[in-house]
């Protein structure tokens, strides 16, 4: 009974279509773990196509896990969280990957910087893959970071799970 329950799961699989981008009106939602020097936290996104290879959207951080200062002070509200929008170029099909993937570049501008990103989904069903992103800021806007200001403020990598909506 096993072997004839997996051999349909496998079967089916074949049949479902699944597209990690599918142009104008397409609505992706994240929700995975943000690693960065010192912290850890919680990461959501959400994007919406304009185009066939355009979207824009919104990304919120929260660190949970975070290092305490020399004094032993741990970081209020406003330095755990991070709110963004952004813009992406989905590339998957540009690349001429499988339609499972995608490739999106973008830029965001959020309360601690304006940067820049690097991601990849890879659906497995019509609903439900997997992401992972790479963040950088390019222009942040104090130089002069004191305290807990390098929270959200430095090289980020997101990693978790992706649904259409």
């Amino acid at each position: 009974m096993k072997k004839i329950i997996t051999l349909l799961f496998v079967v089916s699989a074949g049949f479902v279509n699944a597209q990690a981008y599918k142009g104008n009106g397409d609505i992706k939602g994240q929700v995975g773990a943000n690693f960065q020097d010192g912290a850890t936290g919680i990461h959501t996104s959400v994007d919406f196509g304009l185009g066939e290879n355009m979207s824009y959207g919104f990304t919120g951080t929260y660190l949970l896990s975070v290092q305490e200062n020399i004094l032993g002070e741990k970081p209020k509200f406003g330095d755990r969280i991070d709110v963004k929008v952004r813009f992406n170029a989905n590339l998957g099909n540009v690349l001429k990957l499988d339609p499972k993937m995608d490739i999106y570049p973008g830029l965001d501008l959020g309360l601690k910087n304006f940067g820049g990103h690097l991601g990849f989904r890879y659906f497995f069903t019509e609903g439900f893959g997997v992401f992972t992103e790479a963040g950088i800021p390019i222009a942040k806007y104090d130089t002069h970071l004191t305290g807990f200001d390098h929270y959200n403020n430095q090289f980020i990598v997101n990693a978790g799970v992706s649904f259409n909506l």
